[in-house]
């Protein structure tokens, strides 16, 4: 699983002209799994995520996390992160998930990162989607799964 989360001030995704999720202060996370992931790597993700230490103490400094704001998180499907580009100029998407499979694991991926008791907003899975956003910093930061360092 791959994960890329930016740090916001707000953040949107529509799809067909309605706003399918909006949030506040907290992470836009872009979300995309490989062919091998599980359950397990779901679950190490959202503990990642909650946890990650990138929001501003009182001295300015990236100490909290988003559970410690209660900040909003906004998951986004987004398959291409698993693109490989290093061969010709078509990127290639063998390592991700066949969208079947995808779709459950976004699914199951939303449920336990709601787990955490933050309010937690979601894409469309498949749809054609714009997102809106204001990073905040800006701070941007990409997450593998334990799984996918091994690949």
């Amino acid at each position: 699983m791959k994960a890329l989360l930016q740090r916001v001030s707000r953040a949107s995704v529509s799809t067909e002209g309605s706003i399918a999720g909006e949030i506040g202060s907290g992470l836009l996370a872009l979300v995309s799994f490989g062919r091998s992931d599980t359950e397990e790597d779901l679950e190490w993700m959202s503990r990642k995520i909650t946890g990650l230490r990138i929001f501003p103490d009182s001295n300015n400094n990236m100490n909290l996390s988003v559970s410690d704001i209660s900040g909003e998180i906004l998951i986004v499907s987004q398959f291409t992160l698993h693109a490989d580009s290093r061969k010709g100029r078509r990127p290639s998407f063998m390592n991700a998930a066949l969208p079947e499979k995808a779709e459950l694991l976004y699914r199951l991926f939303v449920e336990i990162v709601s787990h955490s008791g933050l309010e937690v907003r979601s894409g469309v899975f498949g749809a054609a989607m714009k997102i809106t956003l204001v990073n905040d910093g800006p701070v941007t930061i990409m997450i593998d799964s334990p799984s996918e360092r091994i690949c």
